[in-house]
Order: C-alpha cells, then sequence, then structure tokens
C-alpha cells in the first residue's frame, strides 16, 4: 500500500510530462526489473510492520487496566505472595506485569531486596524495551535497506547501459540503452519511495515507545510505593533511566 501510493503519486507526475506517452504503475515497476519486484515485498513487509506496531504500541496493550487494578488489589490487602503467580499467568501477560514480577523475582522480598529493587527494576525494563522495539528494529532495518537495493537496481542498470553503448547500432541499441536506464532510475526512486516512510515511521513510533514506558513507569511508582518507598521511587527512575539512554543511543 505504501509502495503502491507512493509510486501511484510519481507515476503521475511523470506522465504529466509523457502525455499519452507515459507508462502505468505497473509498467514502472516491470521497467526495474527483479530489484523492483523485490522492493515491492520489502515495502508489504514495512506496512506490516508498521501495522503490528500500531497494535503493540498502546498504553492498553503494555499496562491493561485489569491487571493495573489487580496488582492495585494484591497490594492493598498485603497479598505480596500471590503478585509473582499473578504476573505470570497468560491472561495477565503484559509490559507492566514482566517488569514487575521480573523485578521482585530478581530481588526477592527480604527488607535489603527492597532496597535493592531500582537495579533489579532497571534491569527489568531495559529487557521488556529491547523486546518491545524489536518490531520497531526491523522497520528501520527496511529504511536503510530500500535505498542499498535501490543503488544495487541503478550500479545494473549502468552496467548494462554502457554494455550497450559498446556493441550494436540502430534502434534495437536505443531501446536497449532507454530499458537499462529505466533500471536505473526507476530502482533509485523505489528505494526512496520505500526508505523516506519507514525513516518518518521509525521516530514516530520511536518517540511513542519512550512516552509509554514512562507512563508505565508511573504505574509501576504506585503499585510498587504500596510495599515500599524506596521501591515505588526505583521503578520510576528505572523506567526513566533506560528510557533516556535508549533516547541518548538513538
Amino acid at each position: 500500500m505504501m509502495h503502491e501510493m507512493g509510486l501511484m503519486a510519481w507515476t503521475l507526475a511523470a506522465e504529466g510530462g509523457q502525455g499519452a506517452g507515459g507508462k502505468s504503475e505497473l509498467g514502472y515497476i516491470h521497467a526495474g526489473g527483479v530489484i523492483s519486484y523485490v522492493l515491492v515485498l520489502v515495502s508489504m513487509g514495512a506496512v506490516a510492520l508498521m501495522i503490528a506496531n500500531i497494535v503493540l504500541l498502546r498504553r492498553s496493550s503494555l499496562a491493561p487496566d485489569h491487571v493495573v487494578e489487580g496488582l492495585r488489589r494484591l497490594v492493598g490487602e498485603r497479598r505480596v505472595d500471590e503478585i509473582p503467580s499473578f504476573c505470570t499467568t497468560a491472561e495477565n501477560d503484559s509490559f507492566l506485569s514482566r517488569v514487575i514480577a521480573g523485578g521482585l523475582a530478581k530481588v526477592g522480598w527480604s527488607q535489603f531486596g527492597r532496597r535493592e529493587c531500582r537495579r533489579a527494576l532497571e534491569e527489568a525494563v531495559a529487557r521488556e524495551l529491547d523486546r518491545l522495539e524489536r518490531v520497531n528494529h526491523g522497520i528501520s532495518m527496511l529504511a536503510a535497506l530500500g535505498p542499498m537495493l535501490g543503488l544495487l537496481g541503478t550500479v545494473g542498470g549502468m552496467i548494462g547501459a554502457f554494455a550497450t553503448l559498446g556493441g550494436g547500432s540502430g534502434a534495437a541499441k536505443n531501446e536497449q540503452l532507454a530499458a537499462y536506464m529505466s533500471v536505473a532510475l526507476v530502482t533509485t526512486a523505489e528505494g526512496l519511495i520505500v526508505a523516506i516512510p519507514c525513516t518518518f515511521a521509525y521516530m514516530i513510533f520511536k518517540r511513542r515507545t519512550d512516552r509509554l514506558v514512562s507512563e508505565v513507569g508511573d504505574v509501576a511508582e504506585e503499585i510498587m510505593s504500596g510495599l515500599a518507598a524506596p521501591a515505588g521511587v526505583a521503578a520510576k527512575g528505572a523506567a526513566r533511566a533506560v528510557v533516556a539512554r535508549s533516547a541518548g543511543a538513538a
């Protein structure tokens, strides 16, 4: 969809200068050769990853209401021994439950363990953040792959064009030269059509991920503050520390 919409706009612009002799959208894709069809597949994969990110990066997915309320209830009733089993059940699986379960499993329930909760929760948040960003890293990879494939098509087309100039003559030579030039230019354009939306989407999803992880850290602070004040501060601090480090690395 992304690839076809972008290529359609580019094709219409080209047809405006060519009149009735302009190619159709499929004609341009065919003119790009094998690399062009590979870029179509890459664009389809990028759209699939974007849809997956839209589904994953929601507050209701990272910290579902029933999980938040269940944890609050367990903490309020001082049923702290039930929290690990609550977090590990399939229906309660979420970013928030995995962070809390991972942090508590690391430090245990001793008073000394609670004082060390910041480090444990920071490790848990970092682990879950890396897992959450895998789809977005895929989009980033495709954003880099698109221009590289386009460049490969450009180089192949130019090699064929220069080889054509070295032999043959007449109309057949001109047609062959035009075909190779089409491969070079069309694949370059298609690579950019894939890369530009992917780069934009990656930045948008990156900012959304950082914001949501900070919000989940606030929720974790509220829940953990019912167990021990230092642990509550640790939960929020751990989430923000990991987000800040991730943003700095980006």
